[in-house]
């Protein structure tokens, strides 16, 4: 997984609730366990029109945006049901952070496994941010998970809660798989200590 420390980068205004995790990567599309190449699925009925041609209006397919990296969403994003595809298909595309007053407690997890960052932050703040976002096109914003901070081109620095153990995996860049391998002397240890305690549980 891709470690997460520092990020610049253009912020996608999404303010629209709800939005769930069939919109951002739809079922039909869940027959692969790979997590490259999903991003040309990612908000297929929002992003494409019934032809096959790109939906002008919605925002990744205007100007700057083809490149955001980050998502200003509104309330309870990724709402829905659990699939892993959505944070696949998200950082496919290149969005490695979504900031929103709410996440849907599945998804919000899956971003941490999969080198995503989700900002929590309260509802009025991200109604500030989302009218900076939506009055300058292609406005940036920084990231630091190390200071926990998100700081917009004016200089305004909004400090994010965020799990230390959730937070340090992903400046390490372990999902739980690569953190528990991390261990693996200590689980070793573990394992010969047990053999001599209860050999009968080895034999």
């Amino acid at each position: 997984m891709e470690k997460f420390t520092q990020l610049n980068g253009v912020a996608a205004p999404m303010p629209m609730p709800n939005i769930d995790t069939d919109k951002i990567f739809p079922a039909i599309y869940l027959k692969t366990i790979k997590r490259t190449g999903l991003s040309k699925w990612l908000f297929q009925e929002i992003r494409f029109r019934p032809d096959g041609s790109e939906n002008p209006d919605f925002v990744l397919n205007q100007g700057p945006y083809r490149q955001a990296k980050i998502i200003v969403a509104g309330d309870n994003f990724g709402c829905g049901s659990s699939r892993e595809h959505a944070p696949w298909a998200l950082t496919d595309f290149g969005i490695r952070c979504v900031i929103a007053p709410s996440f849907a407690d599945i998804f919000y997890n899956n971003c941490f496994n999969n080198g995503l960052l989700p900002i929590t932050l309260p509802r009025a703040t991200v109604r500030e941010l989302l009218a900076e976002v939506e009055a300058h096109e292609g406005y940036q914003l920084s990231v630091d998970l190390q200071a926990q901070t998100v700081t917009t081109l004016a200089g305004r620095v909004i400090h994010f809660e965020i799990d230390s153990f959730r937070k340090e995996a992903l400046l390490k860049g372990l999902d739980n798989i690569d953190w528990t391998l991390s261990h693996a002397d200590e689980i070793r240890a573990y394992e010969e200590k047990r053999k001599e305690i209860t050999p009968w549980i080895f034999a």
